[in-house]
C-alpha cells in the first residue's frame, strides 16, 4: 500500500477488477426487495460534460447505498441514438450516421467507466441498433392495431429553396432555416400520430399516484395537458348549409358574441369569403403561413386579423356577427375558431378596440345597480363573475349559474352541448429524416395501410444512402427500398418512407432493460411486472413534459395491451439542477471571452481591455465556460469530482462550479487516506473491560450520530451535501479522539471507509482491503444506527462565578437542579475561586451551567 493517495493508479486498479468480477451485474435472483435506479440516458454527442457526470454519479450514489442495504439493483445505462446531429454529420463530414453514432457511443462509453459508476453495463442499448428498433416497431404496431395510430394531414416547418422538411431546431428565432437561410414556410403534409388524446384523463388522473415526483414537474404536465370543461357550440353561416363549431370555458357570455374568427387555415376559411375580400384574405394567409406557432401566439405580439366578408348567425340572439381570420387562432387547437367576446376577454378587447368591431357588456360585478346603464362604455375587459345583464331569459342570475343553464338551453335547442376538452394534441410522430425509426407500415393502393409482418421486423435502414441536406427524405429517394409487394394482396406497394419521432424511442427504453437481451420479445412479462415501476428516475427538468408524459402514454397503452400491470413508469423522480461555470461577457459587444484567457483577479477583455461583466451560466460550449469532466478526473481523480459534485449544492439546485472546492475535497480525501492508513489494527487492545471510557463513549457517539445522518440524508430528498459534511464531521471526530487503540475508533475508523464507499467508490475499496479485508467493500452491509450509542450519560457542567467561566467538570446527563448545583459546588474549581467567599445566589441552568453570584 502506498503511502500517497494516487487516485489514478487506484481508480484504474478497481474499475478493472469490478468489470473482470462482474461486481455491478444485475442479480437474477428474487430473494431480495428490488430497487430500479435509473439515470436518464444521454444522446451520444462524443463528449461528456459535467451535466452527464452530475446526473450519473447521483444515481450511482443511490444505487450503490442501495446495494449496500440489502437490495438487489438495477442500475443500467444505454444510448438514446437517433437524430439530427447525426444525419448532419452525414451531410457536412460525409460520414455515415451509423458510423458517426457508434463511434461517439464508444467514446463516451469510456468516459462514463471513468467515473465508476457501478452499471450494469450487459443490459446496455442503443436504441439505433435494429435489435431494438425492431421492437420499438413491434410496439408501434400494438399502437396500430389498437386504433391508436393514423396518419392526417399536418403543418411542417418548409424550406423552399431546398424543398425539404426542416425539424424545429432547424428554424433559427427569426423563422429562417439554418442551412439556407431561406424564411421558412408552412406547409401541409400527411404524417402519422399516436392518439395521445385518448390518454388525456387518465395521465392528468395518475398524476396525483405520482407522490414522489416535484410537484412543480406534475404542474407542468396538467398545464400541458389543459383541462377545460365547457362547452361545444355551433354557429350557422349566412347562405351557407355549414356551421362553425366553437369550444368555450364562458358560456355564460353567449349573449356578448360579437364576432367569431376562424384559424386562416381553417377549410371554411375561403368558402366564407366574399368575393370583394378574397385577394387581402389570401394575402394574409400567405403571410400567416410562413410564421411558426409559438409566433402566432406569442403573448406580447400584436394580434393581426381580417374580416373575410362573411357572416354568421349567433343563434342565442338571432344577431348577425362577423366572421374574421387571426393569426393567434390555430386549425390544430380545439376546433380551429374561436367567439369573440371582448367585453369579458382581455385578448379579445383588445382585438375589438384595434379591429373596430362592437363590444357588448353581458356580466356585471355583483352589486350592480341594474337600473342604471349597463352599457357605458368599458376601459377594460370584466372577466370576473358576475351577474347575468343583456342576455334575455337569463338576465339577473349568476354568472356561474349561468354557465350550467346556459349549456342546458343550447342542448335543448340544438345549439350545442356540454363538452370537456384538452390542450393536449395528438402526438406527431412523423419525421421526414433517415437517422430515425422506420415505421413498419406499406401503403398499398387496394389494401390501404399494411403492417409490415412480425417474421419481417426489423425493416431496417439502408445503407446506400445519399446526404444532402435537400429534397426529400433520403429513404423517399430509394426507389429498391421504397417498392416492395403488399403483405396482403401480392400486388406492387410502397413502404412508409417517414421515420418515428425519437421520443418514441425513450418512451420505452426503461422496459427494455428488464429483460435486454430477450431476442423474441420486447421483454418478458414476468421480468418487465418485477422490476418496474423505477424506483428512482434521475434527469434534467427539460423533460418534465414530452419524455416523461409520452413514456407514462406509452406505459398506460401497453398495460392495456397486457403486455403489463402497472400504470406508471416511475415511482420517484428527481430533476437535478445544471451546473454552471463562471462566465465572462463584453458588455459592449456581448461577447463571451473564454476563461482560459481572462485574469481571474482583473477580469479585462484581452482585446479592448474593457472591464468583463462575471456571472454564472449554465456551461456551454457558446459561453466558452466549461470544464472538461476528463481534465478534472485526470488531476484529480473521479472520486474528487464525484465527491465536488454531490457536496457543493442539493442536487434539485443549480450547481456553480469552482476550483477551490474542488481542491478542498481532493484535500479531504487525501485526509481520510492518512487516517486510514497511518492507523495501526494491530496495536488494537481488545483485553479493555466493556465499560466505555467517556472519550470512548464521545467517539462512538459521533460514529453512530454521522451514521443516522447521512442514512437520513440518503432517503428523502437525497441530501448528499450534508451528508458528506457529516463525513467531514466523522473524520474530525476521530483525528481528535485519544482512544486510537481501542476497538471503538476501529468501529470509528471502518465506518467511516463504508459510509464513504458510496459517495468515492475507488479510494474506499482502497481502504477497505488496506483494512486485511478481502470481500468488495460494495457487497458489504451499510452501517446501522445503535440508538444506545446516541444516549448522552453525561455532560459537560460549565461552572461559572458572578457569569464569567472558570472551568467545566462532568455531570450526569439526568441529574436535577440541587445536585447540579451540589457538584458544582463540591468541585475543584468552585473551591478555589469561592474559599472565603459568600455566595448570594446560584443561577442553575439544566445541562449547561451553574453560576455562582458573590457578595462583593
Amino acid at each position: 500500500m502506498e503511502s500517497r493517495y494516487n487516485a489514478a493508479d487506484i481508480e484504474q486498479k478497481w474499475q478493472q477488477t469490478w468489470a473482470e468480477s462482474g461486481l455491478d451485474s444485475t442479480p437474477e435472483a428474487t430473494d431480495k426487495p428490488k430497487f430500479y435506479a435509473l439515470s436518464m440516458f444521454p444522446y451520444p454527442s462524443g463528449n461528456l460534460h459535467m451535466g452527464h457526470v452530475r446526473n450519473y454519479v447521483i444515481t450511482d450514489v443511490i444505487a450503490r447505498l442501495k446495494r449496500m442495504q440489502g437490495y438487489r439493483v438495477l442500475h443500467p445505462m444505454g444510448w438514446d441514438a437517433f437524430g439530427l446531429p447525426a444525419e448532419n454529420a452525414a451531410i457536412e463530414r460525409n460520414i455515415p450516421p451509423a458510423k458517426w453514432t457508434y463511434e461517439n457511443i464508444a467514446q463516451m462509453r469510456s468516459q462514463l467507466q471513468e467515473l465508476g459508476l457501478s452499471l450494469d453495463w450487459g443490459r446496455e442499448v442503443a436504441t439505433c441498433s435494429p435489435d431494438y428498433y425492431k421492437w420499438t416497431q413491434w410496439l408501434f404496431l400494438q399502437f396500430f392495431e389498437s386504433g391508436l395510430a393514423y396518419q392526417k394531414e399536418a403543418a411542417v416547418n418548409w424550406d423552399p429553396i431546398d424543398q425539404t422538411v426542416l425539424a424545429n431546431e432547424q428554424v433559427d428565432g427569426e423563422g429562417y432555416s439554418w442551412r439556407s437561410g431561406a424564411k421558412v414556410e408552412r406547409k401541409l403534409l400527411t404524417q402519422w400520430f399516436l392518439k395521445i388524446t385518448d390518454y388525456a384523463e387518465q395521465l392528468l388522473q395518475d398524476l396525483d399516484k405520482l407522490t414522489g415526483w416535484p410537484e412543480r414537474v406534475k404542474t407542468m404536465q396538467a398545464n400541458w395537458i389543459g383541462k377545460s370543461v365547457g362547452a361545444y357550440l355551433e354557429f350557422p353561416i349566412v347562405g351557407q348549409e355549414e356551421k362553425i363549431a366553437v369550444f368555450t370555458t364562458r358560456p355564460d357570455t353567449v349573449y356578448g358574441i360579437t364576432y367569431v374568427v376562424l384559424a386562416p387555415e381553417h377549410p371554411l376559411t375561403l368558402q366564407v369569403t366574399t368575393p370583394e375580400q378574397k385577394t387581402a384574405v389570401e394575402a394574409f394567409i400567405q403571410e400567416v403561413a410562413s410564421e411558426s406557432e409559438i409566433e402566432r401566439t406569442a403573448e406580447d405580439k400584436p394580434k393581426r386579423g381580417i374580416k373575410t366578408g362573411g357572416v354568421a348567425i349567433n343563434p342565442f340572439n338571432g344577431a348577425e356577427i362577423p366572421i374574421l381570420i387571426a393569426d393567434y387562432v390555430l386549425y390544430e387547437y380545439g376546433t380551429g375558431a374561436v367567439m369573440g367576446v371582448p367585453a369579458h376577454d382581455t385578448r379579445d378587447f383588445k382585438f375589438a378596440q384595434e379591429n373596430d368591431l362592437a363590444i357588448k357588456v353581458v356580466i356585471v360585478p355583483e352589486n350592480t345597480d341594474l337600473e342604471a346603464n349597463p352599457n357605458s362604455p368599458l376601459q377594460n375587459a370584466y372577466t370576473d363573475p358576475g351577474i347575468m345583464v343583456n342576455s334575455g331569459q337569463f338576465d339577473g342570475i349568476s354568472s356561474t349559474e349561468g354557465k350550467s343553464k346556459i349549456i342546458e338551453y343550447a342542448e335543448s335547442k340544438g345549439y350545442g352541448k356540454a363538452r370537456i376538452q384538452y390542450r393536449l394534441r395528438d402526438w406527431l410522430i412523423s419525421r421526414q429524416r433517415y437517422w430515425g425509426c422506420p415505421i413498419p407500415i406499406i401503403h398499398c393502393d387496394d389494401c390501404g395501410q399494411v403492417p409490415v409482418p412480425e417474421t419481417d421486423l426489423p425493416v431496417e435502414l439502408p445503407q446506400n444512402v445519399e446526404f444532402s441536406g435537400k429534397g426529400a427524405s433520403p429513404l423517399a429517394k430509394l426507389e429498391d427500398w421504397i417498392n416492395v409487394p403488399c403483405p396482403s394482396c401480392g400486388k406492387p406497394a410502397k413502404r412508409e418512407t417517414d421515420t418515428m419521432d425519437t421520443f418514441i424511442d425513450s418512451s420505452w427504453y426503461f422496459l427494455r432493460y428488464t429483460d435486454a437481451k430477450n431476442i423474441a420479445i420486447p421483454f418478458e412479462r414476468s421480468k418487465v411486472n418485477d422490476w418496474m415501476s423505477v424506483d428512482q428516475y434521475v434527469g434534467g427538468i427539460e423533460h418534465a413534459i414530452l419524455h416523461l408524459l409520452y413514456s407514462r402514454f406509452f406505459t398506460k397503452v401497453l398495460r392495456d395491451r397486457g403486455l403489463l400491470n402497472f400504470d406508471e413508469p416511475f415511482q420517484r423522480l428527481l430533476t437535478q439542477g445544471m451546473v454552471q461555470g463562471l462566465t465572462y461577457q463584453n458588455p459592449t459587444t456581448e461577447k463571451y471571452i473564454p476563461s482560459a484567457i481572462v485574469n481571474p483577479d482583473d477580469p479585462k477583455d484581452p482585446e479592448t481591455g474593457e472591464a468583463l461583466d462575471v456571472f454564472y451560466l449554465k456551461m456551454s460550449k457558446s459561453k466558452y465556460n466549461g470544464v472538461d469532466p476528463k481534465a478534472v478526473i485526470n488531476k484529480y481523480g473521479a472520486d474528487t469530482a464525484r465527491m465536488f459534485i454531490l457536496f457543493k449544492a442539493p442536487p434539485e439546485k443549480d450547481l456553480e462550479w469552482d476550483d477551490a472546492d474542488v481542491e478542498g475535497q481532493f484535500r479531504f480525501l487525501n485526509r481520510v487516506w492518512t487516517q486510514v492508513t497511518d492507523w495501526d489494527s494491530s496495536q488494537v487492545d481488545t483485553s479493555k473491560s466493556e465499560k466505555l471510557s467517556k472519550d470512548e463513549k464521545d467517539l462512538r457517539r459521533a460514529i453512530h450520530t454521522a451514521i443516522k445522518e447521512i442514512t437520513e440524508d440518503l432517503e428523502g430528498d437525497y441530501q448528499f451535501n450534508t451528508a458528506v459534511s457529516e463525513l467531514m464531521k466523522l473524520s474530525n471526530a476521530l483525528k481528535d479522539a485519544k482512544c486510537v487503540t481501542s476497538p471503538v475508533y476501529q468501529e470509528g475508523i471502518e465506518t467511516l471507509v463504508l459510509l464513504l464507499a458510496p459517495f468515492a467508490p475507488h479510494i474506499a475499496e482502497e481502504l477497505w482491503h488496506n483494512l486485511d479485508k478481502t470481500s468488495s467493500i460494495h457487497q458489504q452491509s451499510f452501517p446501522v444506527v445503535d440508538p444506545a450509542a446516541l444516549v448522552v450519560d453525561e455532560i459537560t457542567l460549565v461552572i461559572q462565578i458572578m457569569g464569567k467561566t472558570r472551568g467545566t467538570i462532568q455531570a450526569p446527563a439526568n441529574a436535577d437542579k440541587a445536585t447540579l448545583e451540589k457538584l458544582a459546588q463540591e468541585s475543584d474549581i468552585a473551591q478555589r475561586y469561592l474559599e472565603g467567599k459568600e455566595i448570594r445566589k446560584v443561577i442553575v441552568v439544566p445541562k449547561k451551567l451553574v453560576n455562582f453570584v458573590i457578595a462583593k
